[in-house]
């Protein structure tokens, strides 16, 4: 494994925990700037806004730089949105420190995907971005927890600086493990490159595809997901305080689903992700047929969060894939999906919580997203099936000579 991969990873570890440890320290914050919870809560939305308008615009704006330099810069505005997070003085510029840390999170992850991928041999790519998400999933399963107690005991701030610290080490394995990377310009190989090069990427209706199963796929696992605390102890009958140990099992599923799914998709993406999707739906409506029984809770746990991220790899491939040579906007566009999912399906779960649908209406409506997903894999997966069965051989050879932009250095 290229040591590289090691420094993608701790970098996505700290952008992980930033945006997911925030939500069991709100009470904290919300007392210390003498905020409402639902105001508190803007500080989950907001980042998560900021991280689609960074995943498109900050890609857009680096296209033609060397991407080394550009990871080591956005972990550098990564570093300074935790700082002033760590020194807020009041709730506003909290919120500012939280959207600054927001915009590297998406351009991060969708150049890294390309950098890890070009660090492999053609057959082990998605294996590669796999690792690059361990991080996220390591942030899932150690980081949300410890950095919840680190808050309790020494106030939220510690977290925060702990985060810095985690992103200071991170931009040190980037500048010292990660290889020198072309710019997009010239791994595209083409006169226009640039911005107009990654953007004609965009004319492929499987990107767009691709980019719609991601907000759907993920979206309906996160929609049952973000109220599960609410499922957990109003509906089995958990205590409040076994919520985060349940939290870690969910984790540990994510962590080997992400691993799992990375090597099933570097065999075939688009069955890959039919097989998973399917299984997810079942998976979804098993949990909300017995949310009342605690062991088959716990197994519906670990089996969403296993299957839910599975996806994850082989929906980043599928996008670089089908963006050929100009890949780094797609990329981010598809990190930026993941984000739009989770507000997709938070909406859609309170939307059924607020109609007096109870607490199990939210994994209904991510089953009934995700089986949308799956009925759009399908349909691009035909397409794509129908494409390469009417193309000469030739026009194949040379389309896999495009795609050199993922080939390893």
């Amino acid at each position: 494994m290229p040591v590289g991969l090691i420094a993608l990873a701790l970098g996505g570890f700290g952008i992980g925990l930033t945006e997911f440890v925030i939500m069991g320290l709100l009470p904290q914050v919300a007392a210390d700037f003498h905020v409402t919870e639902a105001t508190a809560g803007w500080l989950i939305s907001g980042y998560a806004l900021a991280v689609v308008v960074g995943a498109l615009g900050l890609t857009a704006a680096v296209t033609r730089f060397e991407r080394k330099p550009v990871l080591a810069v956005l972990m550098m505005l990564f570093i300074a949105g935790n700082l002033v997070s760590a020194l807020a003085p009041d709730y506003s510029i909290m919120m500012i420190g939280r959207i600054i840390a927001a915009l590297a999170h998406g351009a991060f992850f969708g150049i890294g995907a390309v950098v890890a991928a070009s660090m492999v041999a053609p057959n082990k790519k998605a294996g590669a971005i796999a690792i690059m998400f361990t991080g996220l999933t390591a942030a899932n399963v150690l980081g949300v927890p410890f950095g919840t107690m680190l808050g309790q005991a020494a106030g939220w701030r510690s977290t925060f600086w702990a985060i810095t610290v985690i992103g200071v080490l991170a931009l040190a394995g980037i500048l010292t493990l990660v290889p020198k990377t072309e710019s997009g310009d010239a791994a595209a190989g083409s006169a226009s490159g640039g911005l107009r090069g990654e953007l004609r990427a965009f004319r492929s209706g499987q990107v767009w595809l691709s980019i719609l199963v991601t907000i759907l796929g993920y979206g309906g696992m996160f929609g049952a997901f973000t109220y599960i605390a609410f499922t957990l102890t109003e509906v089995t009958g958990f205590s409040a305080t076994t919520v985060p140990w349940l939290l870690i099992l969910f984790g540990v599923g994510l962590f080997v689903g992400n691993t799992i799914g990375g090597k099933a998709a570097d065999k075939n993406v688009d069955r890959t992700l039919l097989v998973v999707l399917a299984v997810l739906v079942v998976v979804l409506v098993v949990f909300a047929l017995t949310a009342g029984n605690q062991p088959m809770t716990i197994a519906s746990m670990v089996l969403l969060g296993g299957f839910g991220f599975a996806t994850v790899p082989g929906l980043q491939m599928r996008v670089m894939k089908y963006a050929s040579s100009a890949p780094t906007l797609a990329s981010g566009a598809n990190i930026g999906a993941f984000n739009v999912g989770n507000a997709l399906g938070a909406w859609m779960g309170g939307v059924t919580i607020t109609a007096g649908l109870g607490y199990t209406s939210p994994i209904w409506a991510g089953a009934g997203i995700t089986l949308l997903g799956l009925a759009v894999m399908a349909f691009a997966a035909a397409a794509a099936r129908k494409h390469d069965a009417g193309r000469p051989a030739d026009v194949e050879s040379s389309t896999t000579d495009s795609e050199t932009e993922l080939q390893p250095a």
